[in-house]
C-alpha cells in the first residue's frame, strides 16, 4: 500500500498525535512485519525456553532469560502495535514492559521472582 493511500484512509487511534512526531511509525513497509514478527517470535519463545529449561531440572521453574525474552518481546510488540495503530492490540501491550522491567530489576537485585531458581549462593 502506498503512503498516499495510507495517509488518505482514516486515521488511527494515535497517529494524528504521534505522526508529526515519529513519522516512520506509520510507513508501511515490509520491515515493519518482520519488526512485528521479531516481536511475536521473542514474546513466544519464552514459553519454549521455561518449559525446555524445566524439563532439564525435572521440576516446575523459570529460567533468568525467561524474564528478558518477555521484557523485549513485549517492548518490540508494544512498538509494532504503536505502528498498528489499533486500541485493542495497544492496551494488550501497554503495560507489559514496565511489569517485566519490575522483574528484572528484582532479578538483577537478587531477588529471583515466585517460581524461579535462586541464583547460585543464593537461599
Amino acid at each position: 500500500m502506498s503512503q498516499n493511500r495510507r495517509m488518505n484512509e482514516a486515521s488511527g487511534f494515535l497517529e494524528p498525535l504521534l505522526r508529526p512526531l515519529l513519522p516512520v511509525l506509520y510507513v508501511d513497509s515490509k520491515w515493519w512485519t518482520a519488526f512485528g514478527l521479531l516481536g511475536n517470535g521473542l514474546f513466544s519463545s519464552r514459553f519454549l525456553i521455561q518449559w525446555l529449561y524445566s524439563e532439564k531440572k525435572r521440576k516446575l521453574l523459570v529460567p533468568p532469560i525467561f524474564w528478558h525474552l518477555s521484557f523485549w518481546g513485549s517492548t518490540i510488540s508494544l512498538v509494532y502495535a504503536l505502528h498498528i495503530d489499533k486500541l485493542p492490540i495497544i492496551l494488550s501491550f501497554a503495560f507489559l514492559p514496565f511489569l517485566y522491567a519490575r522483574n528484572l530489576i528484582l532479578l538483577r537485585r537478587g531477588t529471583p521472582p515466585a517460581g524461579t531458581e535462586p541464583s547460585p549462593g543464593q537461599g
